[in-house]
């Protein structure tokens, strides 16, 4: 794998993990469903471990 590859693929997992984070902290702020945002932070996570992996994959990786 390329080191371009490996960057987007760093890159669209965090831009997701920020979108999510972002969408929620919106639904909060403008009063929506808290059952949304609990959802909604419950992905968050996830996509945080996920993209904790692949950052670590890419690491192992490179080395």
């Amino acid at each position: 794998m390329s080191p371009a590859t490996s960057n987007y693929i760093v890159l669209g997992a965090t831009l997701a993990v920020a979108l999510v984070l972002f969408w929620g902290l919106i639904n909060m702020m403008r009063g929506g469903s808290a059952n949304l945002s609990q959802v909604l932070m419950r992905w968050r996570v996830g996509l945080q471990f996920v993209a904790i992996l692949i950052i670590m994959g890419v690491l192992w990786l490179r080395s």
